[in-house]
């Protein structure tokens, strides 16, 4: 018989945190990379309609699975920009620009999953401590290396966003 090399980690929704609770963009933290062996980091995302997910960005030591559960999402990945509704998938290797949020017309809900893992669930408990002002932009920008996410510049996926809003 073979023997697993750890326990299995398990998450019931009960015991899930839930970032952003009844606001437009809601994070439910899954399973972080301490509790899986460094195997993956999981959240689930929930944005309203057309709402914003992550802006442009990159990871070095992670590729990015993302399932479409519910609605429509916009990605963009690398100079590709396309909609993706429920059921689909979309998987970013690691140094590729990416970024994403519901399809303008839609809400989404998504399953993100980094691997292999990063403590990622840090990340987003201080995108909302940036949202309530306990921390400020510089101070952002520079966790940005603890958490493997570097920002870029990619006007495209603005003029897609905002040409969709107006």
């Amino acid at each position: 018989m073979n023997t697993a090399s750890q326990p299995a980690a398990i998450r019931r929704p009960e015991d899930s945190e839930i970032l952003g609770a009844g606001a437009t963009t809601s994070v439910r933290l899954l399973i972080d990379a301490n509790e899986a062996g460094g195997s993956s980091s999981t959240v689930e995302v929930t944005l309203g309609r057309g709402a914003d997910g992550a802006t442009p960005h990159y990871h070095t030591l992670s590729d990015e699975i993302f399932y479409v559960a519910d609605g429509e999402l916009q990605v963009m990945a690398g100079d590709r920009i396309t909609t993706v509704g429920a059921g689909g998938a979309i998987v970013v290797p690691k140094l590729m620009p990416h970024a994403f949020g519901a399809a303008p017309e839609s809400t989404a809900r998504i399953f993100i999953a980094l691997t292999p893992g990063v403590e990622r669930h840090g990340y987003f408990r201080f995108l909302e401590k940036l949202a309530r002002g306990e921390v400020t932009p510089a101070e952002f920008e520079a966790a940005q290396e603890d958490y493997d996410n570097y920002f870029i510049d990619a006007p495209q996926w603005w003029d897609e966003r905002n040409a969709n809003r107006a």
